[in-house]
């Protein structure tokens, strides 16, 4: 048998390291297509000449092609098989990408955790992606959902304990960063770090509704094989379900009408897809202060924020129901840091 049927939940070992296939060496064509794909338009990865009078070499790609890069060539070996993707935390990204850069993965299973139906389990591990010179550009822990295909005896059940966010002084912030010539006008927004408050909630405004082939081109674009996107027989409803990470650049997208200054993701500190979605929803977003934390570098303050995406019609700022649970209107609830200008 020459195929690859992919991996299932009695597949992993605890501790095992698995190196991925198919480095990707990325470029401007990633990111046209990335801002063809969402209404993404962060000056720090629009222009060189704003990048350069930040103190960068050039515009580096966004931060988030670099995540789904490195989350694409996981796929196959982590989540073909996956029911759904349940969550991310303890991430950073530790280098900018700019075009040109080649990126490949790894991940090391650290914990698992067979669910009581016996048919499925739960899969954590911690993916490093890595540039041509071995260097590590960013790492994030997730765990999946994945089908169990033979009747095996459950593994001895292992959480991984994780932090409950990134600390302000683990962030990395990027060599030669300065904000102390930021051009606001450029960046289409006057609002600082010291503008905004802990508790404060914005309300993104604008939604977006989820198209079925703009879902798929950007997941083949991730090189993302799981079978629930492009297979309409994997689920019972007959629907391919969207990838979360199209959910995620989209709600960061919107974010942009009031947080048009938050330019660099740092870290991931959590993050959950709480209800599944699929083509017609219309998606709109809003977003929590959570924290703020002083940097060394040269007019850059952090600040971290949860972000919500929901489907239209939702109540605003609702994020979960008397039961605790999210309410059912909740697509993404992610919680990360971001660099601002003071």
């Amino acid at each position: 048998m020459k195929t690859n049927p992919g991996r299932f939940f009695e597949d992993y070992r605890l501790g095992e390291v698995i190196h991925h296939a198919t480095p990707r060496t990325v470029a401007e064509g990633e990111r046209a297509l990335y801002h063809a794909l969402y209404p993404a338009r962060h000056a720090l990865y629009s222009s060189d000449d704003f990048a350069g009078n930040c103190g960068l070499e050039g515009s580096p790609l966004d931060d988030l092609i670099a995540f789904h890069t490195v989350f694409g060539k996981t796929v196959p070996d982590i989540s073909l098989n996956a029911v759904a993707n349940l969550g991310y935390a303890d991430g950073r990204w530790l280098l900018p990408v700019y075009p040109g850069d080649t990126l490949h993965a790894q991940s090391e299973v650290i914990g698992l955790k067979q669910n009581s139906n016996g048919k499925s389990g739960v899969v954590y591990v911690r993916t490093r992606g890595l540039n041509q010179r071995e260097e590590e550009v960013l790492n994030y822990v997730r765990w999946v959902m994945v089908r169990k295909n033979r009747d095996t005896p459950a593994p001895e059940p292992v959480i991984p304990a994780l932090p409950g966010s990134v600390a302000p002084e683990r962030l990395i912030i990027p060599h030669g960063l300065d904000f102390t010539r930021y051009d606001f006008s450029q960046a289409g927004e006057a609002h600082r770090w010291g503008d905004y408050a802990i508790g404060e909630q914005i309300d993104h405004v604008d939604g977006v509704t989820i198209e079925e082939a703009e879902h798929m081109m950007a997941t083949r674009l991730w090189q993302n094989t799981a079978k629930v996107h492009f297979d309409a027989t994997q689920r019972d409803d007959g629907r391919r379900l969207i990838y979360g990470g199209h959910i995620i650049s989209l709600a960061r997208a919107l974010s942009f009408n009031g947080l048009a200054n938050a330019q660099m993701i740092v870290a991931l500190n959590a993050g959950a897809h709480a209800n599944p979605c699929f083509a017609g929803d219309t998606v709109r977003a809003w977003s929590e202060v959570l924290e703020k934390a002083e940097t060394a570098a040269p007019g850059v303050g952090a600040i971290r924020l949860r972000l919500v995406a929901v489907k239209h019609g939702a109540t605003p700022f609702v994020l979960r129901g008397a039961d605790g649970k999210y309410d059912p209107s909740v697509l993404l609830d992610l919680d990360y840091w971001a660099l601002m200008p003071e």
